[in-house]
């Protein structure tokens, strides 16, 4: 049984849902997020809370029903709090410059400067050459792009150099022995 799917997802005040049959549209204070719902889950609205029902117990509409109520949830966190990953660069000479809001430079041991801009709705904070962070109100978009910037340099296991999330453990591995 899908604990999950059970429990409501509480709408806060100055957050605005219009369910049109499968569409479901959150508005809030940081933006609009929309979702298409899968066929047999259905979303409905009540005294300030959505609930997400499924129509009967079989294996797939059990994981959609899950899976649907946290995909909901996630947009109406999105558009009051939003969401943000932090990253961190570890290396010497390796670094992150700010090329505005939307664009970052990185200085990560290639030959050339990488730049890297970011999607419709993603904002970049450099709090420091080894230090950023990606925010916007879109969960999957945002852990997509720091995911995506990682991919840039990821952490090598003998040196821990390159770009990781912020806390982040590192396997590291013990060099050749020498005689």
């Amino acid at each position: 049984m899908s604990r999950i799917g059970k429990l409501p997802v509480a709408v806060p005040s100055g957050v605005d849902v219009a369910i049109d049959g499968a569409l479901v549209t959150v508005k809030g204070p940081k933006g609009t997020l929309s979702h298409q719902v899968a066929a047999p889950i259905v979303v409905e609205k009540g005294d300030g809370v959505l609930d997400v029902k499924r129509p009967d117990d079989e294996r797939n509409s059990k994981a959609l029903h899950g899976l649907t109520r946290t995909l909901v949830n996630n947009m109406v966190v999105g558009v009051t709090e939003g969401y943000e990953k932090k990253l961190e660069i570890v290396g010497v000479g390796y670094r992150v410059l700010s090329k505005g809001p939307t664009q970052l430079e990185f200085q990560l041991g290639y030959s050339h400067p990488i730049i890297f801009d970011a999607p419709e709705g993603i904002t970049f904070t450099v709090e420091g050459p080894t230090k950023l962070g990606v925010a916007g109100i879109d969960k999957q978009l945002v852990g997509e792009v720091a995911a995506n910037i990682r991919k840039l340099r990821k952490p090598e296991p003998y040196k821990g150099k390159g770009v990781r999330y912020a806390g982040e453990h590192i396997r590291r591995k013990v060099g050749k022995a020498g005689k």
